[in-house]
């Protein structure tokens, strides 16, 4: 695998929200990302062997699923609401400039045509309506990150 892809994924795992990728081939090859909750990004861990990785997960109990200290009730709530989804892969941007306010911030009532975003793509500014009415419960995108087809980008209830 080569740094471009773990790259991506990084960044595709931060737009997703995804806290934690394991990627284990048969040829032996493992991959682990994880972010830090508190700012840290993503630390990539390449192992050469499956005996790396078995090392690894008994060197830090946290990260064992067998550990007491990794167990968590999961939670099963599902947010309300309908998505604004990406319509194509670019940068996320909430602002037409940075000089300029927001398009939409939590609480704002949008309809269909309201914009509520840009997303640039191939140095084209294009511009992404909400496409359905309600209001803004949440921004799921942080400002100038990368975004793929389908990200969820706002919450509207």
């Amino acid at each position: 695998m080569e740094l471009k892809q773990i790259k991506d994924l990084m960044a595709a795992m931060k737009s997703g929200g995804i806290k934690k990728l394991s990627i284990k081939e048969k040829d032996g090859f493992a991959l682990e990302l994880e972010r830090q909750e508190t700012g840290g990004g993503s630390a990539p861990v390449v192992y050469q062997s499956m005996k790396e990785v078995e090392s690894h997960h008994r060197s830090h109990p946290i990260h064992n699923p067998a550990s007491k200290a990794h167990e968590a009730a999961p939670s099963h709530e599902k947010p309300n609401g309908k998505y604004v989804t990406s319509p194509m892969v670019g940068t996320f941007y909430a602002t037409p400039s940075p000089e300029d306010p927001i398009y939409v911030k939590v609480g704002d009532r949008v309809d269909e045509n309201t914009v509520v975003c840009i997303i640039e793509a191939m140095k084209v500014m294009n511009e992404v309506k909400a496409g359905i009415s309600g209001v803004i419960a949440e921004i799921c995108v942080e400002n100038a990150h990368p975004v793929e087809f389908g990200t969820k980008i706002f919450r509207v209830t």
